[in-house]
């Protein structure tokens, strides 16, 4: 398997990472990276990384990172349509989860997602993720403990 990486969106590889597409299907889900950088660029306290798999960007990231409350949201989380189902999603958020481990004060990862069929529901519950029975925006949340 390839070594995934999270690693800074340059202008080097801006480009590479706005191309990244999730399926069709999956469109309703999450926005597209190029709303999410916008978003980034305005927003405080957050973290966003482009996803690797060896020399490859395969996916996107982005954590909200409120340090003062503290509380870490997974904002924003995508596998190019052409690299799903190689293990590359969940390696990412291995890599993510640590990184949070590492924050102060991080107990808690959230994050939320859209219900339906093209649900990522199973995918974080295979991680650890509970729901919380909160339903936010039309999505439902979900919490991993950090301890």
């Amino acid at each position: 398997m390839s070594t995934v990486s999270l690693r800074a969106v340059t202008e080097d590889n801006l480009n590479d990472v706005i191309a990244l597409k999730v399926a069709p299907h999956q469109e309703n889900s999450v926005a597209p990276n190029v709303k999410s950088l916008a978003e980034a660029a305005v927003a405080d306290e957050v973290m966003f990384r482009a996803i690797y798999a060896d020399e490859e960007p395969v996916g996107f990231l982005m954590l909200s990172e409120r340090r003062s409350v503290p509380r870490y949201y997974l904002w924003r989380f995508m596998i190019d349509a052409d690299h799903q189902g190689k293990g590359y999603g969940a390696a990412a958020m291995r890599l993510l989860i640590e990184y949070v481990r590492e924050l102060p004060n991080a107990t808690e990862l959230f994050l939320s997602y859209v219900p339906g069929d093209a649900t990522p529901g199973p995918f974080y519950a295979k991680l650890g993720f509970v729901d919380t029975g909160r339903v936010q925006g039309g999505e439902n949340e979900a919490v991993l403990a950090l301890n």
